[in-house]
């Protein structure tokens, strides 16, 4: 490691935020215990709809991450799974991963969940894989509802031209309440489905469809609370509603939530109008760097933004890297996250989110990894050929309370 990376990790984890006056909000079920969930992308299975729409090989999204190539000197591409490329509807892959992560201080997973006309997408590595599994009771889990379009081109840039939309995010009532009811039935009753103060946890993906798809703020809150009553109704004592956000507009707004959207609210009357109960995000700022270390200042600054101006609890995100080329193949050096971008500085963003948890007693000590495979955006925890179990034995020094003797910083 340069000088250079070692005064700014030091920089780093010297750091510390200031605390600032909220709600007090719920803690999870074991009180002095974190929550340390990574994101699950679950594409590299073969669905029939999948098959037919998007990847034709009968591998899932292996396809294009095997076709990733470099762009550049020293450009990691393609990115090479140490497991092999296992399919992530395989039960007996999933207890390799659940084991993984549950020895490395990795507690639960949030599954990307999709429901497009009328029916569920890329289901199945949570219903056969996950919850197939032996050991599946060593995890927790919970669901993040991707109510977002889906790019065709994003998803397999070799069938379809930029800007064709396969599936809207809007969904109307009818579809709504059969989502309600399927995750009750499916999820929320697994004994290992997350709950906070009883409560099981859904994450939101997309703000400005959701909106969309209820008319407005107003809907949108007649429509959250529906979900409230059906889960009460189930015997859970109420809901925990997590909204992902983005990065921030020129106009003060976060991504996709637009003046007209707002009416007049400012963001925390919004979310707070709305009932979510906690905020997060999905992975760090779109990169503009290609410095991990100055991507990770970035999201630093947009954490204490939020942090400054909720009222309900935000939960830090840490990511392990970016570079989505495989899906894009006109991007180049400048927007792929490259320089210092290693287990050693991972460990130092995640016990920036550590410390920034502590700093916030009466709330759940949750922390946010994006990803445990995003193979196809350069983000996962899942051991690879270049850094083996190096991401996850970072995690596992951070949270075991031995960050300083993983750096050998100062």
């Amino acid at each position: 490691m340069n000088k250079l990376t070692i005064l700014l990790l030091c920089f780093i984890s010297l750091n510390g935020f200031a605390k600032s006056p909220k709600q007090q909000a719920s803690g999870t079920e074991k009180k002095n215990e974190y929550t340390v969930a990574a994101y699950v992308w679950p594409s590299c299975h073969n669905e029939p709809i999948v098959k037919e729409a998007l990847w034709s090989e009968g591998i899932g999204e292996w396809e294009i991450i095997k076709k990733g190539t470099p762009k550049f000197e020293g450009h990691y591409q393609p990115q090479l799974p140490l497991w092999g490329y296992r399919m992530d509807n395989d039960p007996l892959a999933w207890e390799q991963k659940i084991s993984a992560a549950s020895d490395h201080g990795v507690n639960t997973f949030i599954f990307d969940w999709y429901w497009y006309n009328g029916k569920p997408l890329l289901e199945e590595a949570l219903d056969n894989g996950f919850l197939g599994a032996r050991n599946t009771e060593k995890m927790n889990f919970y669901v993040m509802w991707a109510n977002h379009k889906v790019d065709a081109y994003q998803w397999n840039h070799f069938r379809y031209t930029n800007g064709t939309v396969l599936w809207p995010g809007t969904v109307d009532w009818n579809n709504y309440k059969t989502i309600v009811d399927r995750v009750i039935k499916l999820y929320f009753k697994k004994p290992n489905y997350l709950k906070i103060n009883g409560e099981p946890v859904f994450s939101i993906c997309n703000i400005k469809d959701l909106i969309s798809s209820f008319n407005g703020l107003e809907g949108t809150q007649k429509a959250l609370q529906y979900f409230r009553e059906e889960v009460k109704k189930a015997g859970f004592p109420g809901l925990h509603i997590q909204l992902v956000v983005w990065a921030w507009q020129g106009n003060g707004q976060p991504y996709l939530l637009s003046d007209d959207l707002m009416k007049g609210k400012s963001i925390d009357e919004a979310i707070s109008y709305m009932g979510f109960n906690s905020v997060t995000t999905y992975h760090w700022p779109g990169p503009k760097t290609e410095d991990y270390l100055k991507w990770g200042e970035d999201d630093l600054s947009l954490r204490q933004k939020w942090d400054s101006i909720l009222s309900v609890p935000y939960f830090p995100n840490v990511s392990v890297g970016y570079d989505d080329t495989p899906r894009f193949p006109e991007k180049g050096k400048e927007s792929v996250i490259h320089y210092n971008n290693t287990p050693e500085s991972f460990a130092a963003y995640l016990q920036k989110a550590k410390e920034y948890a502590d700093a916030h007693p009466n709330e759940p000590k949750f922390i946010v990894i994006n990803a445990w495979n995003e193979w196809v955006e350069g983000s996962h925890l899942e051991p690879d050929m270049k850094w083996g179990y190096g991401y996850l034995n970072a995690v596992k020094k951070v949270m075991d309370g031995e960050y300083d003797k993983y750096s050998n910083l100062p």
